[in-house]
């Protein structure tokens, strides 16, 4: 390995950063204002699942789709008879979230990223009306193939319609593939699994699905942070970024990775925590021994309250920002440097091939976390460019 040209164009510039795309909280201006002003090189489409029903990564995606009703039950999202006011409401929300894009980012110039759910993760998702996963009948599964195809292009024109400037890197959220492959997804009685999908038909509906999104001049990505994520699978599906958790990525897994990079697929590495670290006990959020304690959602609240600080300024209790579950910048990203020196790939390479994320999407985080988690990832961007050997 290592023979890589390093005039290999990527859709980034050296050295940068980017969310995965959930974000916390339920305001989406708000968000779209921090992104934009914390990822400028690199800012994304966020997504706020606090707000409920239809803001869901699935419910977001499923509002999407086309031909191909579906609503909420006691156990999640069913395919309906006809669309109701579930998808009404998801509709609702990508409006508003675009219209809060549109106005931050009409003029903007530059990469844009944008994310849904993918189809087999919708697929494992989704319920037929019999209670049964949707990706337990290929018919159905063909079906909404099909459906998620043409509401993903729609959505990429819609995009582009409002930020014309914008070079769109469509990420494709798919943490149930690896689940799909391996015949592991439990069945509705809970009683047994579901068998596997064929690596040929999940092929396939990812080759097409990118082929569509490469020919309306986007790049495809592809997003997983489970455990396990088939490389090798999603680079022969045509997708030209791969969107990981560094800290899962095991050697064995180095070859595919190697060969991918050889390709000139770019890397989105998460190597920043998705959320809060415990409280310690002299946090002043906890309550004193014999008082009343407080509720996690109560300490969410006041934590979001603090003033977001620098790395160096200090936290709760005298606590420097760094301590908050964001470490030294150069250890953070050294799982990044220690794949790029077993790959044997160029060091100058590295920054232009790799843009740092946190490891996962921020909903579960405070806000002062995840606006400190986009920092981290740009201090871990500039690790990578000025010190890209451990």
């Amino acid at each position: 390995m290592g023979n890589v040209s390093q005039q290999q164009p990527y859709p980034w510039s050296a050295a940068s950063a980017t969310g995965v795309g959930s974000w916390p909280g339920e305001e989406p201006d708000e968000a779209m204002r921090t992104v934009v002003g914390e990822l400028p090189d690199l800012p994304h489409l966020t997504e706020l699942p606090a707000r409920g029903v239809g803001a869901d990564m699935i419910g977001r995606t499923a509002g999407l789709l086309v031909d191909l009703p579906v609503e909420v039950q006691p156990t999640g999202w069913r395919v309906a008879d006809t669309p109701g006011r579930d998808l009404a409401r998801a509709g609702s929300f990508l409006s508003y979230d675009l219209d809060t894009l549109t106005e931050h980012l009409h003029a903007y110039e530059g990469p844009l990223k944008i994310q849904l759910a993918g189809p087999w993760t919708l697929s494992a998702a989704i319920e037929l009306r019999n209670g049964q996963r949707l990706v337990s009948d290929p018919g159905a599964r063909r079906d909404l193939a099909e459906s998620h195809l043409e509401g993903a292009l729609a959505h990429i024109d819609e995009v582009r319609r409002r930020v014309p400037g914008a070079q769109l890197i469509v990420q494709i959220d798919e943490p149930s593939l690896p689940s799909v492959l391996l015949g592991s997804l439990p069945t509705a009685s809970k009683l047994g699994v579901l068998p596997a999908v064929d690596r040929v038909e999940v092929e396939a509906v990812l080759r097409t699905l990118f082929d569509a999104v490469t020919g309306t001049g986007s790049v495809p990505a592809a997003h997983c942070c489970a455990p396990g994520v088939p490389v090798d699978l999603i680079c022969r599906s045509g997708a030209r970024a791969l969107s990981l958790d560094a800290r899962l990525l095991a050697q064995a897994q180095d070859d595919m990775i190697g060969t991918a990079v050889e390709a000139g697929v770019g890397l989105l590495l998460g190597v920043v925590p998705p959320t809060d670290p415990p409280l310690l006990p002299t946090d002043p959020l906890l309550a004193a021994p014999g008082s009343r304690s407080i509720g996690a959602s109560a300490v969410a609240r006041s934590r979001s309250r603090l003033r977001t600080p620098s790395r160096n300024d200090p936290g709760p209790a005298g606590r420097p920002a760094s301590a908050l579950g964001m470490s030294d910048p150069a250890t953070m990203v050294d799982p990044v440097r220690e794949l790029w020196n077993r790959l044997g790939f160029s060091p100058d390479l590295l920054s232009r091939a790799v843009v740092t994320t946190p490891a996962c999407g921020l909903a579960g985080a405070s806000p002062r976390h995840a606006r400190a988690a986009l920092q981290a990832a740009r201090d871990g961007a500039r690790v990578l460019r000025d010190e890209p050997r451990k």
